[in-house]
């Protein structure tokens, strides 16, 4: 009986884990878009952006096997030369603290292949178990709360065998201005998504401060125009048929939309837009970097994305709580960067191959 019971809580728990898996990874795909869309224009409105951390995130610290593999340019065993990799942050705070105390719903890794143009995105999920950049093991985004941009790029390249010093951090408010901004979006709402949407708009709206007395319902099922509001609460809905798998379908939907609007707009549109958004965007790149890669936006397109870690579990781990837990660690990594680099000769760290212990240890300790 008591076998039962535990074997039936850890389904439910896992259950519960696929649920809340991270929330709307598709913002900052949007961001990464419209960065890109509206590139040559911004060069003349940089002003706006906050590019003063680049000292800070400079120090976060690159594993010395990793650096040996980047160094040896005639053996590039890990393909890693040629690729510019972004930490991209999504924080969900009232106010515009985009620093250290801020919650991170969102942490990405964009890997840009400098000779093709192609970004790839992988999202690390908020509740995975890893040390956290100071030989602590906690959810992925506590890195974020404690230290900052620094800390939680220290938290990457230390669990990942990677080599990030760059970084943009967006507030959850900027998307649902974005969508705003471009007169909101089209999509074909159903029946049982109705109540779903309504119920999210009152905790989004509460998250960024809108009143909720501004908020809109959806009152009828079909084609119709969304604001940020609203198809931001679109994009969390979760608990209709298709569960996770629906609810990125429903992202896609979304970031389509936005991106042929970008696209689209006119010059007025896109004034609009950048004074909105990049105010509540914090980032290391300096200006001139920003020109640069505004010369290459027409160059740039979005290829895969995928989620850290690849092979998990779900449970209890202690202090740290219900986490995601890699099935195996190292070769998680390992997938990490064949899906980023491709045909790589990567091999774990001797820190990584660490950090796969003190997880396989925990668990034990933990039952799971």
């Amino acid at each position: 009986m008591a076998t039962n019971r535990r074997h039936g809580s850890k389904k439910m728990s896992r259950k519960k884990a696929r649920r809340r898996r991270r929330r709307i990874i598709f913002g900052l795909e949007i961001v990464v878009i419209l960065l890109l869309v509206v590139a040559l224009y911004v060069v003349y409105r940089l002003d706006l952006a906050d590019t003063g951390n680049k000292k800070s995130v400079v120090n976060a610290k690159v594993n010395d096997e990793v650096q040996a593999q980047i160094d040896d340019k005639e053996n590039d065993n890990w393909k890693m030369d040629g690729y510019t990799n972004v930490a991209l942050f999504g924080v969900d705070s009232r106010d515009t603290n985009l620093g250290k105390g801020a919650r991170t719903d969102t942490i990405m890794v964009a890997s840009l292949n400098n000779s093709t143009g192609e970004v790839k995105l992988c999202s690390i999920f908020r509740d995975t178990y890893l040390n956290i950049g100071n030989d602590t093991y906690n959810k992925a985004n506590a890195a974020y709360h404690i230290g900052g941009p620094e800390q939680a790029i220290q938290m990457l390249n230390t669990n990942l065998d990677m080599d990030i010093d760059e970084y943009v951090t967006v507030g959850f408010k900027a998307l649902v201005d974005t969508i705003d901004d471009l007169g909101g979006i089209q999509v074909d709402i159903t029946e049982e998504e109705i109540h779903f949407l309504n119920d999210y708009q009152i905790g989004t709206a509460e998250a960024i401060g809108i009143k909720q007395g501004d908020i809109v319902n959806v009152t009828a099922a079909g084609p119709q125009t969304l604001n940020g509001l609203q198809a931001t609460s679109y994009c969390r809905i979760r608990y209709t048929k298709g569960d996770d798998f629906k609810r990125a379908e429903r992202q896609r939907t979304v970031l389509t939309q936005v991106a042929e609007k970008a696209m689209a707009a006119d010059i007025n549109t896109l004034d609009k837009l950048i004074d909105d958004i990049f105010p509540l965007c914090s980032t290391s790149f300096t200006k001139a970097e920003l020109v640069e890669y505004a010369a290459r936006a027409a160059t740039f397109k979005l290829g895969d994305k995928d989620g850290f870690p690849f092979d998990r579990i779900t449970g209890n781990m202690g202090k740290a709580g219900s986490s995601v837990v890699a099935d195996g660690f190292a070769q998680n990594v390992i997938k990490f960067h064949s899906f980023l680099f491709g045909d790589s000769e990567y091999t774990p760290s001797q820190a990584v191959k660490d950090i796969d212990g003190k997880i396989q240890s925990d668990r034990q300790r933990y039952g799971l």
